[in-house]
């Protein structure tokens, strides 16, 4: 703390030097108070921001001045870490080994409009809260189904996918009009923590844990379980003619479901990735996203 001593008395005539005067006397020339400042030049004026990223820099850069805020944190690193799975048309790796999709584009415009670089971790999807809330991850973002336990756990945004849960098996073993009822009996493969477990032990099925939904087609696929519990959205980009397993098909959509992003719980990035979803809404940009992969967007909130 600096104390100044001022020894003036006005009944004295001239006044002596203060103590502060003296020592301020001894310092370098170049002391910041000693020369006033020459007037600094105007900046050229700033470009206006484009209208669709005009709101999401404000919240930025008012998040950014939060010693608690969670984009402060994660800004001051200068990237985004998003824990995802092999889940294609959501996340999956391109023919370089880079990761593509419905949401890996969608995450790397939206946080490039929060001026953030992305990096995505492939995590067990069993251990996404406590990937999420150790800090090994910033956000899960890879069609995540809203369950209770989700929306319990993270801060999550507003729908923005429609799903199902649905059974996929060897599609000569099909049959119209087909039930719960109808494949009770048969050996499911399930990925562990996942909306299509949840569902498939909620109907009393016979459940067999796999890693991913990926590895849940390959077990039908190689016959060593009779069907399998997955996302609608990966049942319709890796079943049918054309496809990684052109035997196998949907049965019968068993769950109707939105998929949602998640935050740590009391995160305020959870409010600008809303924004800027909402503005890619309004101008078209989500919609074609949707229709490249195949999906339908969930109803605006």
């Amino acid at each position: 703390m600096e104390l100044e001593f001022r020894f003036r008395n006005n009944d004295l005539g001239p006044v002596f030097p203060t103590f502060q005067e003296r020592v301020n006397a001894m310092l370098p020339v170049n002391r910041a108070e000693s020369t006033p400042a020459a007037p600094a030049a105007p900046p050229p004026p700033a470009a206006a921001a484009p209208a669709s990223s005009a709101a999401s820099s404000s919240a930025a850069a008012s998040a950014a001045g939060s010693a608690d805020s969670d984009y402060a944190k994660v800004k001051a690193k200068g990237t985004a870490v998003v824990g995802i799975t092999d889940f294609a048309p959501m996340d999956y790796k391109d023919d370089s080994g880079n990761w593509t999709g419905f949401d890996a584009e969608l995450a790397t415009q939206v946080f490039d409009q929060m001026g953030l670089k992305v990096e995505f971790l492939e995590i067990d999807w069993d251990n996404k809260i406590l990937e999420l809330n150790s800090g090994n991850i910033d956000c899960v973002w890879n069609g995540m189904t809203l369950t209770d336990e989700v929306l319990n756990s993270m801060s999550c945004t507003d729908p923005y996918v429609l799903n199902a849960q649905v059974v996929v098996m060897d599609s000569s073993k099909i049959k119209d009009g087909m039930t719960a009822d109808d494949v009770k009996d048969l050996n499911f493969a399930v990925e562990a923590g996942s909306a299509g477990d949840t569902t498939a032990s909620d109907a009393g099925f016979n459940v067999t844990q796999v890693s991913s939904q990926a590895n849940a087609l390959m077990e039908v696929a190689a016959g060593t379980s009779d069907a399998c519990v997955i996302d609608l959205t990966m049942a319709k980009a890796m079943t049918g003619a054309g496809t990684s397993y052109p035997n196998l098909a949907v049965a019968l959509e068993l769950t109707n479901e939105e998929y949602g992003i998640g935050f740590r719980q009391g995160s305020d990035m959870t409010a600008m990735v809303n924004a800027i979803l909402g503005q890619l809404r309004d101008d078209g940009s989500l919609q074609k996203l949707a229709d490249k992969y195949g999906l339908s967007l969930a109803e605006k909130k």
